[in-house]
């Protein structure tokens, strides 16, 4: 009985064993990597491409010119042609003030010119003031007289050498000669002094044309009107504010440029912009320069010409390209080819037919491409959408696959 209970248990040791072994034999060793098919992906190579260098700033827009048109003379608000808003060009009438006071004061200042003139012999109209003293016939009166005055006294000074006349007819002589140089030179004073009255007379008719001018309000420059301050029939004191005009074609794009990168910029660059809300890109050139820094921020002032268009206009708020070294090179891949995990940027190549982890450090971006900046060698082929690929898993160019092998 013992001896068959032996028996059994060394049986079933024995089974127990074979069972194991077989057991052993059959489980995959999960250390060891299972052979997977290749993954079919597309390789693109490591570029290099012309990406211009380009500083980043803001700004803000502004109006090219910004001006207050003020009432020049006094008067009654008479008419306004625009509002705000309206589009004008130079030269349009906006605003007239009551003329009626003004063509008055000109008549008169034109009848006292007139006057004027005529005393000295020169036409009533006319814009030439220039008169010679000895032409004007007060002058050439007195000139006669005195002729007449000298010749007088030679003849009575020869009569009296010779006998024939009296010393009371040399002395009547010499008294009107005397008579005749004064009245010439009188003549030639008073010339003078209406010559001089001429010139008054031309400025208060100047003057008074002017006045008369200033009483009609004239864009100054093409632009729109921004704002309106008076209204018709208001009485307005000379430098009562009327239109704020603004120049809107281009716009000045005013930006502040930090001291670091302040050597970079020079005249004529292209400045690329957005402003919010607006998906379009606008572009301009850098048109002036401060001479120097602002003191209390360390930046310097740059202004850029922007051709209106669009939903431009003054106040804006811009983000700002200032394009500094339009041909500058660098290495890029698509932007598909890289991607993050942990906060690390990582791409893929291929050696031997697997895969390859590489991290890199990147720069730039755009629509499709990404700037390499450390971790890659132009031409190096990456994988695109590496996504899931881990490092040893086969992989196989799907655009070029490799040749059958033939037997």
């Amino acid at each position: 009985m013992k001896f068959g209970l032996v028996c059994m248990a060394l049986m079933a040791v024995f089974l127990g064993t074979m069972l194991t072994g077989c057991n052993r034999q059959s489980a995959p060793d999960s250390k060891r990597p299972v052979d997977q098919p290749p993954r079919l992906v597309q390789f693109e190579p490591a570029q290099i491409r012309v990406w211009p260098q380009i500083l980043q700033v803001t700004g803000t827009l502004a109006a090219q010119e910004r001006v207050v048109l003020s009432a020049k003379v006094a008067g009654r608000l008479e008419t306004v042609t625009v509002d705000i808003g309206s589009n004008v060009r130079k030269g349009d009438v906006l605003a007239t003030i009551e003329p009626r006071d003004y063509e008055l004061r000109l008549a008169q200042a034109a009848a006292n010119l007139a006057q004027a003139r005529a005393m000295l012999g020169l036409p009533s109209e006319g814009n030439q003031d220039i008169v010679q003293l000895d032409e004007v016939t007060a002058v050439r009166q007195a000139q006669a007289v005195l002729d007449e005055a000298t010749k007088s006294r030679q003849r009575i000074r020869d009569l009296q050498r010779a006998g024939i006349a009296s010393q009371s007819e040399l002395d009547t002589a010499e008294a009107t000669y005397a008579v005749a140089v004064t009245r010439h030179e009188t003549a030639r004073e008073e010339a003078r002094t209406r010559l001089a009255s001429l010139g008054g007379f031309r400025a208060a008719f100047e003057l008074a044309a002017k006045q008369l001018a200033d009483a009609t309000i004239r864009a100054p420059f093409n632009g729109v009107v921004q704002d309106r301050t008076a209204g018709i029939g208001e009485y307005l004191s000379p430098g009562t504010p009327v239109l704020q005009l603004v120049q809107t074609d281009p716009l000045r794009l005013k930006l502040d440029v930090p001291e670091r990168s302040a050597a970079l910029i020079r005249l004529g660059q292209t400045v690329h912009l957005r402003v919010e809300g607006d998906t379009n890109d606008y572009a301009g050139s850098i048109a002036r320069i401060s001479p120097a820094l602002v003191e209390r921020t360390r930046t310097l002032l740059v202004e850029a010409d922007i051709p209106a268009q669009g939903n431009l206009r003054p106040g804006l708020f811009a983000r700002a390209g200032i394009v500094f070294d339009p041909s500058a090179e660098t290495l890029t891949v698509p932007d598909s080819a890289v991607i993050v995990f942990a906060g690390l940027e990582k791409v893929f190549t291929a050696k031997d037919g697997r895969a390859v982890e590489r991290a890199v450090i990147t720069g730039r971006r755009d629509a499709a491409n990404i700037e390499i900046l450390r971790g890659l060698e132009a031409g190096e082929s990456v994988i695109l959408t590496p996504a899931g690929l881990q490092t040893g898993q086969p992989v196989q160019d799907q655009v070029n696959p490799p040749a059958p092998q033939r037997s």
